[in-house]
């Protein structure tokens, strides 16, 4: 088993949610977080700003505004069997792509044990 630790817009939570129960993905672990990625300043944007004296209403003139600024997003946690990895994050890639810096991350960890809380018994691993 796998756990796939899945970090999306929170614009396409219920898209994420809604795409995963149908790909036969019906379990998850969805909580809200903070983090960056390594996105650069877009050159036009400078030039923009220069150029009218005010930031542009965009993520990129957002983003602007403090250095480390903190983004919200979506974490996901989803554990799948092996054999259903590549299906679970090509039903995410499709769902959260859009093309731009900020669509997420996904990563891809062993599940070495699993327990039912409830009753006490060890999953199949």
């Amino acid at each position: 088993m796998r756990d796939l630790m899945v970090i999306v817009r929170t614009t396409k939570v219920s898209q994420t949610k809604n795409a995963l129960a149908a790909a036969g993905f019906p379990g998850f672990t969805c909580a809200p977080c903070l983090g960056r990625g390594k996105k650069l300043v877009d050159p036009g944007v400078i030039k923009l700003i220069m150029e009218s004296g005010e930031l542009p209403l965009t993520a990129a003139g957002e983003s602007m505004t403090e250095a480390s600024r903190l983004i919200p997003k979506r974490l996901f946690h989803v554990i799948v069997e092996d054999e259903r990895v590549q299906d679970a994050i090509d039903v995410l890639v499709a769902v959260n792509s859009t093309g731009h810096p900020g669509d997420g991350k996904i990563f891809v960890l062993p599940v070495d044990e699993a327990y039912n809380v409830r009753l006490g018994e060890q999953y199949g691993v």
